[in-house]
């Protein structure tokens, strides 16, 4: 097969695995299933174009395994389903029919919609299993694997998804190596065919502003703009990120700008449980989340443990409005924060695209394997915040903020950035920030103790706390409110409490 040889011959070692795993797959499937057992869902798009020439590849090396690659093997022999819309670009049509006829597919061609010509399908045919060309990042996407049953309440069959991993790259390198042909309008700007009404070119494509032109969709560099061309979704290469109506806490909070929201802090290091190491962008989030309006619920650390980390996250996300959590971030063994939040939230870690576009143009190809570690996400709860200033997005799974800081210099500059992004998208409106007081006296804490009691029954909104620097040194009274005229009516009752002379206010 001229497919295979291709690919066997090119210097794309990426490209090459993935091929391998997909052709794996295939012939896993033709193992379990008949021919007569299996089908294809082809709609013209370069995934499914993807995935017929692998069927291809993939039944000739079936067959080849079996003896029989001298068989005929002219014609494909896997039923292929087509849904046809009136929707549909005349394009796509000319280009299903024309490959129909080129490699002799025996096509079903369904015009109801997907459902129900599913079912008629199945009813009257013995098929257990289709292929899909469906990618992680595709709407369809979430949950699956590459062998997953059809989802409850749609009749019965395995959903076969060979290129699921598969990346915006991978697809065109794919195709530009093997050298067939595509649906025309990939060379018109367009990257990702919907409807004709909800699609047009790639505007990132276009060759001038005055021009109606655009450029191939294979010359996108940048695969996690691969949507951008859907007129109903906005383009990812904003600097901002709308979030959903139900963000945790984060919406709608002009009118309460003198409320409490709670924040929790998780650090994830055993080198900091050891001792080896001090933690110091724990304290530097409190007092940014402080300078807020926020109130800190806990931070805690925890150990490079996957349990460890989903038991802290499960814990927090439910008591807190927003966690933050950094360390343990990144390819290495003890690096398990994404592994541990994704099994706090009960879902699976899965490649994402978009992060992993960002992680090519950092380290570009060092990683050549099946797929880049570090660019799985947990499924169906990750968004990524983009800023200019940020090489990588900041990445939020609900009300879990995930920073990947390994210092107070580069936090600070990930927080100033989360700020910008929060403000100028409407998504956060700053609450207003804490104020405070400090007080020292030379009192015993017996003395202080019962005064203070009261203290904080009267004014129930400030926070009323003691510490000393020394064990024999004064004792320093904290008083933290909202309320900068509250606060002053606190320092004032305080005194009353007390001689004149006994409390000291220090800066």
């Amino acid at each position: 097969m001229e497919i295979d040889k291709a690919i066997r011959e090119c210097d794309d070692r990426r490209l090459q695995t993935k091929y391998n795993n997909a052709t794996y797959v295939i012939q896993r499937a033709l193992a379990l299933y008949s021919i007569e057992e299996v089908a294809f869902s082809f709609n013209g798009g370069k995934d499914s174009t993807v995935l017929l020439h692998l069927l291809r590849a993939g039944y000739f090396l079936h067959k080849r395994g079996q003896n029989n690659a001298n068989g005929d093997l002219k014609d494909f022999p896997i039923r292929t389903i087509y849904f046809e819309s009136p929707s549909v670009f005349p394009e796509i049509n000319s280009f299903t029919y024309d490959t129909a006829a080129t490699y002799g597919l025996q096509i079903d061609t369904i015009c109801t919609d997907f459902k129900s010509g599913l079912e008629a399908l199945l009813k009257n045919n013995p098929i257990r299993a289709i292929f899909l060309g469906v990618r992680i990042g595709d709407p369809t996407a979430v949950g699956q694997e590459q062998f997953s049953p059809s989802s409850p309440g749609w009749p019965p069959f395995m959903r076969v998804n060979p290129i699921l991993d598969w990346s915006y790259r991978d697809v065109w390198a794919f195709l530009l190596t093997c050298k067939v042909n595509y649906c025309s309008l990939y060379d018109q700007g367009y990257t990702s065919i919907g409807s004709i009404y909800d699609t047009v070119p790639n505007s990132l494509l276009s060759i001038s502003s005055s021009s109606n032109k655009f450029k191939p969709a294979y010359l996108l560099t940048d695969g996690r703009l691969e949507r951008a061309g859907r007129a109903k979704r906005p383009s990812p290469s904003t600097t901002v990120v709308q979030l959903p109506a139900d963000s945790n806490g984060l919406t709608n909070l002009d009118s309460h700008k003198n409320s409490m929201l709670t924040a929790s802090i998780i650090a994830v290091g055993d080198e900091i449980l050891f001792g080896i190491v001090e933690d110091q962008l724990g304290p530097y989030l409190c007092t940014k989340l402080h300078s807020i309006g926020w109130s800190v619920f806990q931070l805690s650390v925890v150990h490079n443990n996957i349990d460890s980390v989903a038991e802290e996250v499960e814990r927090q996300k439910s008591k807190s409005d927003m966690v933050f959590i950094y360390g343990g971030v990144g390819p290495l063994h003890s690096d398990v924060t994404l592994a541990g939040i994704a099994k706090a939230f009960g879902v699976r870690l899965a490649p994402d695209e978009e992060f992993e576009e960002y992680l090519r143009h950092i380290i570009g190809d060092q990683c050549t394997g099946d797929r880049n570690e570090m660019a799985q996400l947990p499924e169906g709860i990750t968004e990524l915040w983009h800023h200019d200033k940020l090489s990588v997005p900041l990445i939020k799974c609900q009300n879990v903020v995930i920073l990947s800081a390994t210092n107070v210099l580069e936090l600070e500059k990930q927080w100033d950035c989360w700020i910008e992004l929060a403000k100028s998208g409407d998504i956060l409106s700053l609450l207003e920030p804490f104020v405070s007081k400090h007080v020292t006296t030379n009192l015993s804490d017996v003395e202080i103790a019962q005064p203070l009691s009261k203290l904080c029954l009267e004014f129930p909104d400030i926070y009323v706390g003691c510490y000393r620097k020394t064990r024999y040194g004064s004792l320093i009274v904290s008083l933290k409110g909202k309320d900068q005229a509250r606060l002053e009516s606190a320092i004032k009752a305080l005194h009353k409490k007390f001689q004149t002379g006994a409390f000291n206010e220090v800066n």
